[in-house]
């Protein structure tokens, strides 16, 4: 009964802190954000996507094609509470919450230690990896936790539970249409899982036939309609945005061959994709294990965790590498199927230019914190008075999470609203407020795709924002989009143009914007409202209202 409390607290403060606040921190919806959420309303209203293709198993979006995991189940979220922060960001928080129930229930039943899983629970609810990425929309979030729960529940399902067996079955294949990481990730920690447990899974088939031939059609399904759509340009699409092997490497290789002193086949034998992958992969390969990326500084890209702090609390630092001790020397195959985890979880981060990277590495939680619960567990163990220990860590991790959360709702929200796109809501409202005294409305493309932000926030001159309806933005006459830079680009609709920041300097003086698409938008005898960057000084235009970052620093100058 005392674990059941501990561990139903500990999900409710989890719950909390996901919660806490959702809409305003992080400070903004980014552009991944409301295209989710867009979509997803789309979807609810029209059976179909911005594009107008019916129930997608691949959403073009901005031409970075997402999966359709976290869109579909966001449909729900917006039938509810309408399309907004609260209900795109739902979705994370549930499984961000999720994720920490079902650590306790993994390393329960991997170790037979409940005192580990109550504190790899705790560790999952508040470190600041998990925690993070638990509050804002991240397809990666739901995905870990339909992967870790597809293993629990495969674990439980081999021990004569069947029906387990086929939910298992089914996360586990879900979870590769929720985020590219867990494409790589998955199908090869079940090869490992496979071999690992292939005796138990033989009695399984034997005994339990139509329950594994169910699991395996599910498995099929699902993987095999992965291997299907990645066969695809749609399906290779992102992968092809983030790959060491880009456009840039392929010119680097070309050009070390030319300037080679050997003769063409021996400088493509030295010069070639393989010699030019191979060393970076390994290198970003490690650098996910560098203790600087874990304790002390965390990611580069400030969407995805709080400067100056690392993903983990450096107080862990020592009881994770215990942990690790204590899978290697206890060998057995609970322990063994963990350090498979560990190994693959950088592969599909490593494949790509930005690495370490907090996002793409999320295929290893809640890993990193169950190592830290049972080295510190038994390290406690080994101490006369266990309690005194308990209450130091303890202490220890309250001042680790008050710094954190404390930084996390001041000073992060305040100093790191550009990097969440703040402003275009605000540039929405101003909009739609004076909608009707515009004939055109002229958007910078400086932070991302505006188009998407008008539609979400849905800026036509109603007396409240209220989603674009997606029917009419699709028949909209003057909707101009098309693909350049294999990036879908949206031009104009209605009375909205988005301009580049280079093509408003050279229109703004003569008043008349040549977009990429080769529209003009003519200024000279219409009322034109100009919503610019701070980034140039426009002349000829009065300006009338600023918008600023949560930091104070200019964000938008609206002219007209």
């Amino acid at each position: 009964m005392r674990n059941k409390l501990l561990i139903v607290s500990i999900i409710v403060f989890a719950f909390s802190l996901r919660l806490y606040k959702i809409s305003d921190n992080p400070p903004a919806l980014n552009w991944d954000e409301v295209s989710h959420g867009y979509n997803a309303y789309s979807i609810l209203k029209t059976g179909k996507d911005e594009w107008g293709r019916q129930m997608p198993l691949i959403f073009r979006a901005y031409g970075d094609y997402k999966l359709p995991g976290y869109i579909y189940l966001t449909s729900a979220s917006v039938a509810a509470f309408g399309l907004n922060a609260f209900s795109v960001r739902l979705v994370s928080v549930l499984a961000g919450t999720s994720l920490v129930w079902v650590t306790y229930l993994l390393t329960s039943e991997l170790f037979r230690k409940k005192e580990g899983g109550l504190l790899a629970a705790l560790l999952v609810a508040i470190e600041p990896w998990s925690l993070f990425l638990s509050r804002g929309a991240f397809e990666a979030n739901f995905g870990a936790a339909l992967f870790v729960s597809g293993i629990y529940f495969l674990l439980k399902g081999l021990k004569n539970k069947q029906g387990l067996f086929v939910l298992g079955a089914v996360l586990l294949g879900l979870s590769v249409w929720t985020y590219n990481s867990y494409r790589v990730f998955a199908p090869m920690f079940l090869v490992g899982f496979g071999y690992l447990y292939r005796q138990e899974l033989v009695k399984f088939a034997k005994k339990r036939g139509d329950t594994f031939a169910v699991s395996i059609l599910v498995g099929l399904i699902l993987f095999g309609g992965m291997i299907w759509q990645l066969k695809s340009s749609e399906g290779q699409a992102r992968f092809g945005w983030v790959s060491i092997i880009d456009s840039g490497a392929i010119a680097e290789i070309n050009n070390a061959r030319n300037q080679s002193e050997y003769s063409e086949p021996i400088s493509r034998l030295f010069h070639n994709k393989v010699t030019y992958f191979a060393p970076r992969f390994i290198e970003h390969y490690f650098s996910h294990f560098s203790p600087n990326f874990l304790f002390m500084k965390g990611g580069d890209n400030y969407q995805f965790s709080v400067p100056g702090f690392g993903l983990i609390y450096p107080i862990n630092a020592l009881f994770l590498i215990l942990g690790l001790v204590y899978l290697i020397k206890v060998r057995t195959r609970e322990t063994r199927l963990i350090l498979i985890w560990i190994a693959l979880a950088p592969v599909a981060s490593s494949m790509t230019r930005e690495a370490p990277h907090a996002l793409r590495f999320i295929t290893v939680l809640p890993v990193p914190m169950m190592l830290s619960s049972l080295g510190f567990v038994s390290l406690a163990k080994k101490v006369t008075t266990k309690w005194v220990a308990y209450a130091l860590y303890g202490a220890i991790l309250i001042l680790c999470f008050g710094r954190y959360w404390l930084t996390y709702v001041t000073g992060y929200r305040v100093g790191f609203s550009e990097s969440w796109q703040y402003g275009y809501k605000e540039v929405v409202g101003y909009a739609n407020e004076n909608y009707d005294d515009y004939d055109k409305i002229i958007l910078t493309k400086r932070y991302g795709e505006p188009h998407e932000f008008v539609l979400f926030y849905g800026a036509d001159g109603s007396t409240a924002l209220s989603p674009w309806d997606p029917e009419s933005y699709r028949k909209d006459t003057n909707l101009v989009r098309f693909f350049q830079s294999n990036w879908f680009w949206v031009d104009s609709f209605d009375k909205y143009y988005f301009v580049n920041d280079w093509q408003i300097l050279a229109g703004a003086e003569e008043q008349m914007f040549r977009l990429e698409s080769g529209i003009q938008v003519d200024c000279k005898d219409q009322k034109c409202l100009l919503v610019a960057s701070p980034d140039y000084e426009i002349r000829n235009w009065t300006k009338i209202e600023e918008i600023d970052f949560l930091d104070g620093k200019p964000a938008f100058l609206i002219y007209k």
